[in-house]
């Protein structure tokens, strides 16, 4: 064999062009997958031995020197070469300079169906990342809810004030989305959770290849049952960045409110020195960069899924070279996910509440404005109409330059004549979240109550 050819070359007479190497060559992403890339190509020697393609010494020095290699990447001693391509040519290649038995190792295998089998294998492993992460930053999001469980802010639609809720109840929103993400993830899991190794460049093999056995060396709970679908299938690296994208919006969300909560104009929120910036200009300033760039990094995740879903619409069956386009934005969303999940875990607990500006927020008289309006419906007064007199209440007022609260006995009589009486009850923010009794409303008891679930919950981490 002409080890100076590529290791696919033997229908070739000349060498590929530079320029096509430099330019098809993935190995300075995909390297990323040398391990996963390692434990199949031991699981396939495995398998060749049971079934008598390779003997047993053959076997043994394929997997020793399979370690060998691993144990060289993972020290920084491998030398990776554009000349072979990808990352497993470049195993391979350095495989069979240490055995002639490598030159075995592919029997019955094809890229196609390897580079499925690593990536579903590195998508899983980073499923599993992503969902510990998940599971910790929820933990920290209800530390800071319980922490501050009684404490009462305006709630906003439309970015204007709206009702007074708990803040910890809207931290605890968030806590609600990050569990849909890692069902997300977890369900991300499981469709990568399929052996595609087997299935050849397309057409399976004439071999009798144990493909039960190799799922049961590598972990896989299914095997795939349609050659042609499973090398060209990349739905799982969709489930992912549309995991990845889905959280990013929500993490996006979140810095958004940080980024208002410590503005001059809220005033809810005191960010730490250690995760904000100042001006190169300004001296009075002090930056929440660490949530603005959360809030921008999203765009990466959301860009990626878009990418992809791109790259795969008008993908004729099977393989096709554009997949080497699939890694890219595979990893950078799982790198951009990991990194934000960290700083956020690591940088919420710095954050300090400004509790008697919370408090004072809160009081706006305007509001209880919903507030009075149930109570009027309590009263047998239409919905629509207690809305509209109440609304007509807040013109008065603001026409002659009043507060809600002090608006005059004689006007409030007109609405209802018991209204003057219990007119100072409806302006209590504690009062008003006690009102406040359906499922899933922000009653400080029903927050409590929701605080102790997610504890509890939290306490097992691994759904895997």
């Amino acid at each position: 064999m002409n080890t100076d050819k590529a290791l696919w070359g033997g229908r070739f007479h000349e060498k590929p062009s530079s320029l096509f190497t430099r330019f098809s060559q993935s190995i300075s992403f995909d390297w990323r997958l040398y391990h996963q890339d390692i434990q199949g190509s031991i699981a396939h020697a495995r398998m060749l031995e049971k079934i008598g393609i390779i003997d047993s010494k053959e076997s043994e020095e394929i997997q020793s020197a399979l370690s060998e290699i691993s144990h060289q990447i993972e020290q920084g001693q491998f030398q990776w070469s554009m000349e072979h391509e990808d990352v497993h040519m470049n195993i391979e290649y350095a495989l069979t300079q240490k055995t002639k038995a490598g030159l075995k190792l592919h029997t019955a295998r094809s890229r196609n169906d390897q580079i499925a089998t690593t990536m579903r294998m590195w998508v899983k492993e980073e499923a599993q990342k992503i969902f510990t992460l998940l599971c910790r930053l929820q933990a920290i999001l209800v530390q800071w809810a319980e922490k501050h469980a009684d404490l009462v802010i305006p709630g906003y639609t439309h970015l204007q004030r709206a009702q007074p809720v708990s803040i910890a109840h809207q931290i605890l929103a968030y806590v609600e989305m990050l569990e849909r993400d890692k069902e997300k993830f977890l369900a991300c899991y499981k469709s990568a959770d399929v052996l595609i190794l087997g299935s050849g460049a397309l057409a399976g093999s004439s071999l009798p290849l144990d493909r039960e056995y190799i799922a049961k060396l590598l972990g896989f709970s299914k095997i795939s049952e349609n050659s042609m679908d499973g090398v060209s299938d990349r739905d799982f690296v969709l489930d992912f960045l549309y995991g990845g994208a889905s959280l990013g919006i929500h993490l996006s969300r979140f810095a958004e409110d940080m980024v208002l909560w410590s503005s001059s104009e809220f005033g809810f929120l005191e960010l730490p020195d250690s995760f904000s910036s100042g001006s190169s200009l300004m001296p009075n300033k002090k930056n929440p960069d660490t949530f603005e760039l959360i809030r921008g990094k999203s765009t990466r995740l959301i860009a990626n899924l878009n990418r992809l879903c791109i790259l795969l619409k008008s993908l004729p069956l099977t393989y096709n070279r554009d997949l080497q386009e699939d890694k890219e934005p595979l990893f950078d969303s799982a790198d951009t996910i990991e990194s934000s999940l960290e700083i956020l875990i690591a940088l919420i607990p710095e954050l300090k509440i400004k509790r008697a500006n919370c408090l004072e927020r809160a009081k706006d008289p305007l509001l209880f404005a919903t507030d009075i309006t149930d109570w009027l419906v309590q009263r047998q007064i239409p919905f629509r109409e207690a809305h509209h007199k109440i609304g007509e209440l807040i013109g008065y007022c603001e026409k002659n330059s009043i507060l809600l609260s002090e608006a005059p006995e004689s006007v409030l009589s007109r609405i209802h004549p018991d209204l003057p009486k219990v007119w100072k009850e409806f302006f209590d923010p504690q009062k008003s979240l006690d009102r406040k009794k359906t499922i899933g409303a922000p009653n400080p008891s029903s927050v409590r109550q929701r605080i102790a679930h997610w504890k509890e919950q939290l306490k097992t981490i691994n759904a895997f």
